[in-house]
This record gives structure tokens, sequence and C-alpha cells, in this order.
């Protein structure tokens, strides 16, 4: 427990000041924590990261993540835009399927373009949300920590119906409807003193249906790590297994927050 104490820790003395600061030195901090994220996801297949196709999945997932923009100027009068960056990494991996004789599946290498976007996707919001107003970010943590906190206390002292046992054994149904009053609770508070949504009723409504993201995507890690047979995702931080497993809720409820910011 002191270990995972300690490292949760080190964990907010490192990305609490780089997210108030915000800029390159919190984009650059995304980055980092994406190509973890990415590298874990191939070592959950057993897939070699530094690969010829690990090498390309990182550059799309770097281009995935450059904030606020369409396409990029690769030399002087020539640009691409992520979606034919997307396009041509596609049929570059297929054709990897083709050139190794199927030692690489086609399975591998849609296993390799998932996480890319999975992981790309959810991290580029972050950067996204960070630009458009951090409180942004402290609401969608603030919902997540409730919903996490309100779930294991609340399904330990009451949980008697499992949720989902063949993908995550511990969950209860009691805990997972406890996260979200939770997360509720603590929005509520948040609301009066921030006017992030136009009403407290639509801010209430999206943090309903943020907890319930963050749950999911909760379970959709759990659901890869058993397919798998995996305990975590990664061993990077001590007590807590890997970054993954860390923001596997965030991946679900910053896209969502984002789309649905403008009301």
């Amino acid at each position: 427990m002191k270990t995972r104490i300690w490292t949760a820790v080190g964990l907010l003395l490192l990305f609490v000041p780089l997210l108030v600061i915000g800029g390159w030195p919190f984009t650059t901090l995304v980055y980092i924590i994406a190509t973890i994220c990415l590298y874990e996801f191939f070592m959950m297949k057993n897939l070699n990261f530094f690969s010829f196709y690990g090498i390309v999945s990182t550059v799309v997932l770097w281009f995935i993540l450059l904030p606020g923009k369409e396409s990029v100027t690769l030399f002087t009068e020539t640009s691409i835009t992520k979606l034919e960056l997307l396009s041509l990494a596609i049929l570059f991996l297929l054709s990897l399927t083709v050139m190794t004789k199927n030692k690489l599946s086609i399975e591998d290498m849609s296993f390799v373009l998932f996480g890319t976007l999975y992981v790309g996707i959810g991290c580029y919001f972050l950067i996204e949300l960070r630009e458009l107003d951090l409180t942004y970010i402290l609401y969608a943590l603030i919902v997540i920590w409730a919903t996490d906190t309100g779930a294991y206390f609340i399904g330990k002292t009451f949980g008697r119906h499992k949720l989902w046992p063949d993908i995550s054994p511990n969950k209860t149904t009691e805990g997972f409807l406890g996260g979200i009053a939770c997360a509720l609770v603590a929005s509520f508070f948040l609301f009066q003193g921030h006017d992030l949504f136009q009403s407290h009723w639509i801010g209430l409504l999206l943090t309903a249906l943020l907890s319930v993201s963050g749950q999911m995507g909760d379970l959709a890690e759990s659901a890869f790590k058993r397919h798998f047979g995996v305990k975590d995702s990664g061993k990077i931080l001590p007590g807590h297994g890997g970054v993954l497993d860390r923001i596997d809720s965030l991946l679900f409820v910053l896209p969502l927050l984002y789309i649905l910011q403008v009301f």
C-alpha cells in the first residue's frame, strides 16, 4: 500500500504542475504518456514495439497528437492530413502481412492500428481540452476519481450483484451505480463555483454520461487484459501496473467531454 501511495504522489507532483503550465511542456508529457501506452498495448499481445511496424504506428500516433492541426507541412509546399496519413499507414501495414508471408497476420496489424487509434484519439483530446480550458480537465479528473472512489467503497460495502464477472470479477452493479452517484455529488459542488455548462442540470446529465463512459473504459481495458491473459498492462508504475491502466477511463471520457462541452 505504501508503494502505491508514494507512486500516486509522485505522479501527481509530475502531472499537476505541467497540467497547470500547459503549452508545450504539457503536450510533451502527453506525447510521452501516449507512447508508453502504445508500447504497453503492443506488449499485451507480445508484439515487438521496436520493429518497423512499431515505428510506423508510433509516427502515426505522434501525428494524431499534433494539437489543433488538420494537416502538417512536410516540405516547402507539401502537406498531409491526419486522415491521409492514416490511410497510408493502413495500406502499408496491410501490405506487411503479404511481404512477411503472413508471419505478421491481419489480426496483428488490425490490433496495431486499433491500439494506435485507441491511445491516440483519447490523448489528442487531452491536449485539445487543456488548450480549451484547464477547468474541463479538472472536471474530467474529478468525475473519474469520484466514480472510482464511490464504485470501490460502495461496491465493497453494499455490493451483492456482479456487474460483469467474465471481464471484471470484483465489480458489482451496486458499485457501478454508487460511482455514478458520487460523481454527481462531486460535480454538484464543483458547479457551485464554476459555470462550465449552460445549466447545472445539463452539467449533471453530462456527469452521469461521463461516469458511465469512464467505467466502460475501465471495463474495456479489463477485457483486453483478460483476453490476452495479463494482470496489468505494464509494470512501469510500482503498485499501479501500467500507464494504460491509469488512464483507461480518461481515454473514454475525454473525447465524449470534448464533443459535448458545447452544451
